[in-house]
C-alpha cells in the first residue's frame, strides 16, 4: 500500500502551458529518483524547499508535508491570492483565518513557521524561490480550472528566473484515498470502480519539521476586516450590481416578486432561523455558526460528537453540535456536508481522516467488527458514504484533468463546495450559456457548441449539479437550488450576461433566472421546455418548503431500475425524426451517469419539483427577447397546444416550429445552431441600437 501517491515530478522547464505539462509528465516514478540524495538523518543534502499551502490548511494527514519536511530547510506558505479568495464566501474567508491562525501553531509547535504573504502567487513564489534558493516547491494537486491557471502562471514566472543553475521544480502531492497505481485505469462507472475493491489507505501522522533556520520575515495573519478590505481593493472584483445579485438569495426575491402579486407585505413572511447560543469552546467559530470551523483538532472534535450522536452527551459543545445536527438534518445523512463540508473543501481535515474516524468508530460500536450489511450509526454512514463519494468525482475530475479523450476541454468549477463540469469554445463574440434537461449533461450539446461559435460567439455549457459527470450530493435538489447554480456560474465563470439557451427542464431553469436576475440575461432560447402556460394569473402559490419521503424513495428506485432497463427505447421515442441520433454513445453515457453515487437522491426530486410558476410570468418582462423552438412530434407534450398558449399568452416572444422530438438541439442540429445564432445576432443588434438610443 503506497504511503503516497506522486503522479509526477513537474519540471518547471518542461512546457510553459501547465495542462500540456500535466499530461505529458504524469509518471509513477519515486521522488527520490529525481530528488536530492538524502543523508544518514533522513534529510535530504543541500537543499530547501517551500510548501505552498492552498486548499490543505493542515498538518495531519499531509503527504506533501511528509516530503518537504525531509530537506534540510523548509518553508511554509500561504499566500493570500485575491484569484483564490474571490471564490469564496466572508463564512470561508472566516473559516480561513482560524485554520490557518491554528497551522501557524501547529507549525511553531515543532520549530517551524508559516509565512504569510499577500500578492499574486506567481511573484511571492518568485521572490520567495530567490531568496531561500529553493529547489522544489511542494503544492497540492487541483482540479478547480482557477487553480491551474495560477500554477501555471507560477510555472511560467519561475522558468523566467534568471542566474539559476537550474528551474525549480513543482512538486505535486495529493492525498491517496485509494490505492491506485495509475489514474488512467480509473473505470468510468461507480459500479466497475467498486469490483476493484481497492484499499482505503490510511492518514499519515504529522512529521517532524526542520527548525525555521532562516531569519525571515514570517508576516502577521489579517483580521477579518483586514482581509475584507484587501479583497475590496481588487481590481479584478466583480462590478457592484452582480455582487449584489449574487448576495441575494432565490427565496428572497421570489417572495418580493410574489409579494406584489399577492399585495402583501414580505415582512409577515416566516423565515426560520436557529437560535443562536453561546457556548465555550464551540466548534462553531464564524458569525453566522452554521458550519464547524477551526484547526484540525476543533474539526475531529465536532466528527467525534457528529458521529456519536445516537449516545448522547452532556458536553456543552457536543451538545450543540447534536442541535446543528437535528436543524441541518434535511435529508437522511445530509447535515455531515452541511457541517463539515467548508471545512473538508479547506482541507482542515482530510476525507481520508474523516473516513478513517467514523470506521474506527464503528470498530468501537462493535467490537472490531465492520458488518456487511453496512453501518450501525447513520452519522458514521453519513460520513463515510459523503467522503467516498467526494472522493469518486474528485477522481473522475482529475482524471478529465490528464485525459485526452472528448470533443471539448472539460473544466471544473466549485460551486458550494461541489464539483461542476463545464466547457467553453470560442474567444470572441456574445457569451451563450446552454443548459441541458433532466438526466443529461453538456455533451447533450455536442453538435450545438462548435455549430454556435463558428456563428461569431464564445459558447458555455455545463453539466449541472446532480447529472453526468457534476457531483451528486445528499441534498434535496429544487428548481431554485438549480437556478441560482446558474446564476453563480454566470456571475463567477462567464463574467458578463448571457444569452441563456436551455431545453426541457433546464429551458424552466433558464426562465427562472432570466425572471428573477434580468441583469444577467440578455435573451433566452427555450428548446421544449418544462413549464405550463396558465391564463389570467393574478395570484401564485408557491412553497419553497420540500420533504422527502418514503413514497418518494421508492419511486426513484423503480424509476431508476425502468430507465436503465428501457433507455433506449426511450431515447429512440424522444428522436421520432433521427433515431439514429439516439446513438449507443448517448446511451451509454446517460447509463454511466446512473450508476454515480448519489443518483438516487436526484431522481427523487422529480417527486417534489414545482414548476407552478408559469412560463407566460417567468417571461413576462422578456418581450422580444425571448425565442421558442418547439419540436412539434416532442412525445412527453401535446405541441400544438402549448405552441397556441404560448403565442395567445406570452406576447413579444418568437416561436420555431420544428419537425422534431423532445430534443431538437441534438436531433437537428443543423436546423437548431442556425436560428440560434441568427437569433443572438438580432438580439445584439436591438440591444446595440438601445444603447445608441
Amino acid at each position: 500500500m503506497a504511503l503516497l501517491f506522486f503522479p509526477r515530478s513537474l519540471s518547471i522547464a518542461c512546457a510553459s502551458k501547465f495542462t500540456a505539462c500535466r499530461r505529458r509528465n504524469r509518471c509513477s516514478c519515486s521522488l527520490s529518483a529525481q530528488a536530492p540524495m538524502t543523508t544518514t538523518t533522513g534529510r535530504r543534502s543541500g537543499s530547501s524547499a517551500i510548501l505552498w499551502f492552498k486548499q490543505d490548511l493542515r498538518v495531519d494527514d499531509h503527504p506533501g508535508l511528509v516530503q518537504a519536511s525531509k530537506y534540510p530547510s523548509l518553508v511554509p506558505l500561504y499566500v493570500f491570492d485575491r484569484r483564490i479568495l474571490s471564490c469564496y464566501s466572508n463564512e470561508m474567508l472566516e473559516l480561513v483565518l482560524f485554520a490557518l491562525e491554528d497551522l501557524r501553531k501547529s507549525l511553531k509547535d515543532q520549530g517551524s513557521n508559516l509565512m504569510i504573504r499577500f500578492g499574486n502567487a506567481e511573484n511571492v513564489v518568485r521572490d520567495l524561490v530567490q531568496e531561500v534558493k529553493a529547489t522544489h516547491i511542494y503544492t497540492e494537486e487541483e482540479v478547480e480550472y482557477h487553480l491551474h491557471k495560477i500554477m501555471a502562471l507560477v510555472q511560467e514566472t519561475l522558468l523566467r528566473l534568471p542566474l539559476l543553475e537550474k528551474n525549480p521544480k513543482m512538486m505535486l502531492w495529493q492525498t491517496p484515498f485509494y490505492d491506485i497505481k495509475n489514474l488512467k485505469d480509473l473505470p468510468e462507472s461507480y459500479v466497475d470502480f467498486k469490483k476493484l475493491q481497492l484499499p482505503i489507505t490510511s492518514p499519515l501522522l504529522p512529521p517532524t519539521l526542520p527548525g525555521a533556520t532562516m531569519e525571515l520575515e514570517w508576516g502577521s495573519l489579517p483580521t477579518l476586516d483586514e482581509l475584507k478590505q484587501f479583497m475590496n481593493e481588487n481590481p479584478l472584483k466583480l462590478k457592484e450590481s452582480l455582487t449584489l445579485i449574487k448576495g441575494m438569495s432565490i427565496e428572497t426575491v421570489l417572495q418580493k416578486k410574489l409579494s406584489k402579486l399577492r399585495e402583501t407585505n414580505i415582512s409577515n413572511l416566516n423565515f426560520k432561523q436557529s437560535q443562536r447560543n453561546r457556548v465555550d469552546k464551540s466548534v462553531f467559530v464564524t458569525q453566522n455558526k452554521n458550519v464547524v470551523g477551526g484547526g484540525t483538532n476543533s474539526i475531529l472534535n465536532a466528527l467525534a460528537a457528529y458521529l456519536r450522536y445516537l449516545e448522547g452527551t452532556a458536553r456543552d459543545d457536543w451538545q450543540q453540535v447534536h442541535e446543528k445536527l437535528r436543524d441541518a438534518e434535511s435529508r437522511d445523512g445530509a447535515s455531515f456536508f452541511t457541517l463539515f463540508g467548508p471545512a473538508i473543501c479547506l482541507g482542515i481535515i482530510s476525507r481520508r481522516r474523516v473516513h478513517y474516524e467514523a470506521i474506527k468508530y464503528e470498530k468501537e460500536r462493535n467490537a472490531g467488527f465492520l458488518s456487511p450489511f453496512g453501518y450501525s450509526a447513520t452519522t458514521v454512514t453519513a460520513a463515510a458514504d459523503a467522503v467516498c463519494s467526494m472522493e469518486w468525482y474528485w477522481l473522475m475530475a482529475l482524471k478529465g484533468q490528464i485525459s485526452d479523450e472528448g470533443t471539448y476541454p472539460i473544466r471544473i468549477w466549485r460551486w458550494n463546495g461541489y464539483l461542476i463540469q463545464y466547457t467553453v469554445v470560442g474567444n470572441e463574440g456574445p457569451a451563450v450559456l446552454l443548459v441541458h434537461g433532466f438526466g443529461a449533461f453538456l455533451e447533450h450539446y455536442r453538435d450545438n457548441i462548435h455549430g454556435i461559435s463558428k456563428g461569431g460567439n464564445r459558447v458555455w455549457a455545463i453539466t449541472i449539479l446532480g447529472f453526468g459527470k457534476s457531483e451528486k450530493p445528499n441534498v434535496i435538489y429544487t428548481e431554485l437550488l438549480w437556478a441560482e447554480l446558474l446564476r453563480d456560474f454566470i456571475i463567477e465563470v462567464v463574467g458578463e450576461p448571457v444569452h441563456l439557451v436551455g431545453n426541457s427542464i433546464g429551458g424552466y431553469f433558464a426562465s427562472i433566472v432570466a425572471c428573477f436576475w434580468p441583469a444577467l440575461v440578455k435573451s433566452v432560447v427555450l428548446i421544449n421546455s418544462a413549464g405550463d402556460v396558465i391564463p389570467g394569473y393574478g395570484y401564485l402559490q408557491f412553497s419553497k418548503e420540500r420533504k422527502t419521503s418514503v413514497v418518494a424513495r421508492l419511486g426513484a428506485q423503480l424509476l431508476l431500475l425502468f430507465l436503465r432497463l428501457n433507455i433506449r427505447t426511450i431515447m429512440k421515442d424522444y428522436y421520432p425524426t433521427k433515431t439514429e441520433r439516439a446513438d449507443d454513445w448517448l446511451i451509454n453515457k446517460m447509463l454511466r451517469a446512473s450508476f454515480d453515487p448519489g443518483v438516487l437522491v436526484v431522481l427523487e426530486s422529480i417527486f417534489s419539483l414545482n414548476l407552478s410558476l408559469p412560463i407566460n410570468y417567468l417571461l413576462e418582462g422578456f418581450k422580444e427577447k425571448a425565442l421558442i423552438i418547439q419540436g412539434m412530434k416532442d412525445p412527453i407534450s401535446d405541441s400544438k397546444s402549448k405552441v397556441s398558449m404560448l403565442k395567445e399568452h406570452c406576447s413579444g416572444v418568437a416561436i420555431r416550429k420544428l419537425d422534431a422530438g423532445h430534443c431538437p438541439h441534438d436531433e437537428k442540429p443543423e436546423d437548431v445552431n442556425p436560428i440560434i445564432c441568427q437569433w443572438v445576432v438580432a438580439a445584439e443588434s436591438k440591444i446595440l441600437a438601445g444603447s445608441i438610443s
